[in-house]
C-alpha cells in the first residue's frame, strides 16, 4: 500500500517508520525538514508520568490571572484572547470532573501503550545509548505546595506509576544536589527516561524510515482530496495518489483537516526554552519545578531550561522575554547555573482542550488517518501512537481503545 505522512515532526517520522516495517511504501511529507519544530526543541523527555491533563477542575479561575502574568506559567496574550475563547470554552469543560477523571484514564493508558512500544522500538532498533535513565525529580516549596500535589500523585499511582515522595532535604539532594534550599519536598520518577537530544532521536528515526525504503519529501502540501480510489495531494512540486495518508502535521494540522468539514479545537501552546552550553551546570536527573512550570533537563552536554504555556497561536511574533523569564527564575533555584551563551528558542506544540490527541480514522474519509494534538507529550506518545496509526492503516484494531481520542469527541 502507498501510505504518505503528512509531517517529519516526531509523531510523523515514528509512524512513518512503523508503516515501512510493515511492508507499506511510505512517503514522508514536511515543508521544512525532519524535527524543524517542537520535535526538536523539547526538553527530550518520555514524560509517562504526566497523566494530569493541563485542564484540571477549578483551574479556570485561574484565568484572569493569565492575562495579567505575560511571563507567568500559563499565558494568553491580550492580543489573542477573544480569538482563543471558543478553545476556552471547550477547556472549561473538559476541567469538569467527570471529563476530568475520563481524561486522566485516557491518558494512563495511551502511557501504559507508548511506554511498552517505546522499549520495544529500542530494543528493536539498538536505540539505547540515544537514552538517559535518570528518572525526574518535581520540586515543592513547603508543606502546603506538596500537600496540594498529593491527589495528583495519587492518581498517577492509580494508572500504574511508580513514585517515591521525598520530604526531607538529604534525600533530594542525594538525587539532585545544587538546589535552593526553598525547596523542601518532592517526588522522584525512577522509571522516567529522556532522550540525548529530540532532534538527533527524530533524525536517527527518519533514517531507519529511509533505510526501510521510506522517502522522505521536502514539501509543503496545500490540499489533500480523499476519494474512493485514493487521496490526491497537491503542494509545493506535488501531484500525487496514495492509497491512504496520514496526517501527522501537529499545529498546523488543522488546515489540512478542514479541507475534509473537520473542525477540530486545535490550539497551539507555544513554548520557550534557552540551551546552555556545557558545563552550565552538574543536572544528574530531569528536573521540574511543578509550581513554576518549566523543567531542566540535558541536551547533548549542554542544559536546557525550558516550559509554560503560552496559548498564542501560530502568528503572533514570539516573546523570548518569556524564555529570559525561565532562565532567571533557574538561576534563583539552582544557585550554581551559569547562565551565559544560551540558544533561545521557540516551538509550537498541537494542544487539544482536553489535553489528549486526536488518533482516528477521519469521519467519513476511511483512506485519512490522524494523528496530531499530543501537546507537550509529542515524544512520550510517539511510540504507541505510530503503532496504533499503524494499525488503523492496516485495518486492524487497536491495542488499546482509541474511543476517548476520536475526532468526533467534540
Amino acid at each position: 500500500m502507498h501510505v504518505a505522512v503528512i509531517g517529519a515532526g516526531i509523531i510523523g517520522v515514528t509512524t512513518a517508520l512503523a508503516l515501512a516495517e510493515r511492508g507499506h511504501a511510505v512517503t514522508i511529507f514536511d515543508r521544512e525538514g525532519v524535527a524543524a519544530g517542537a520535535s526538536g526543541g523539547n526538553a527530550g523527555a518520555f514524560a509517562f508520568a504526566d497523566v494530569i491533563p493541563l485542564a484540571t477542575p477549578g483551574i479556570m479561575k485561574k484565568a484572569p490571572a493569565w492575562l495579567l502574568d505575560p511571563n507567568g506559567p500559563l499565558s494568553i496574550p491580550p492580543a489573542y484572547a477573544l480569538k482563543i475563547a471558543p478553545w476556552l470554552l471547550a477547556f472549561f469543560k473538559a476541567s469538569l470532573p467527570a471529563r476530568y477523571r475520563a481524561a486522566v484514564a485516557a491518558q494512563g493508558a495511551l502511557m501504559g501503550h507508548s511506554a511498552a512500544a517505546l522499549e520495544r522500538l529500542v530494543a528493536t532498533h539498538d536505540l539505547e545509548p540515544l537514552l538517559r535513565r535518570e528518572g525526574q525529580l518535581q520540586l515543592y516549596e513547603g508543606e502546603r505546595e506538596f500537600r496540594a500535589s498529593l491527589p495528583g500523585w495519587e492518581e498517577r499511582r492509580a494508572v500504574g506509576v511508580k513514585f517515591d515522595l521525598l520530604t526531607r532535604a538529604e534525600e533530594i539532594a542525594e538525587i539532585q544536589p545544587g538546589l535552593s534550599p526553598r525547596f523542601t519536598h518532592a517526588g522522584f520518577t525512577p522509571d522516567w527516561k529522556n532522550v540525548t537530544d529530540p532532534a538527533m532521536w527524530t533524525n536517527r528515526l527518519a533514517d531507519m524510515a529511509q533505510g526501510r525504503g521510506a522517502t522522505l519529501v521536502r514539501a509543503e502540501i496545500g490540499a489533500l482530496k480523499p476519494s474512493e480510489s485514493g487521496v490526491k495531494l497537491t503542494g509545493t512540486d506535488v501531484n500525487r495518489a496514495f492509497d491512504k495518508v496520514v496526517v501527522a502535521a501537529g499545529a498546523h494540522s488543522n488546515r489540512l483537516t478542514r479541507q475534509l468539514g473537520l473542525s477540530l479545537p486545535l490550539e497551539t501552546e507555544r513554548g520557550y526554552n534557552v540551551t546552555l552550553p556545557e558545563g552550565a551546570f552538574d543536572l544528574r536527573t530531569h528536573v521540574t519545578f511543578a509550581g513554576h512550570g518549566f523543567v531542566v533537563s540535558r541536551i547533548g552536554d549542554g542544559i536546557r531550561v525550558g516550559g509554560g504555556v503560552e496559548l498564542g497561536g501560530l502568528d503572533l511574533a514570539p516573546r523570548m522575554s518569556r524564555a529570559d523569564a525561565l532562565l532567571a527564575k533557574a538561576a534563583r533555584f539552582l544557585p550554581d547555573l551559569r547562565t551565559t551563551g544560551g540558544r533561545h528558542w521557540m516551538g509550537f506544540r498541537p494542544s487539544m482542550p482536553d489535553s489528549l490527541p486526536v488518533i482516528d480514522v477521519a469521519p467519513g474519509n476511511s483512506r485519512v488517518i490522524l494523528a496530531f494534538g499530543h501537546g507537550h507529550l509529542g515524544l512520550t506518545q510517539s511510540a504507541g501512537t505510530a503503532e496504533i496509526i499503524a494499525d488503523l492503516v492496516d485495518g486492524v484494531p487497536p491495542a488499546i481503545d482509541i474511543t476517548p481520542f476520536r475526532a468526533t469527541r467534540f
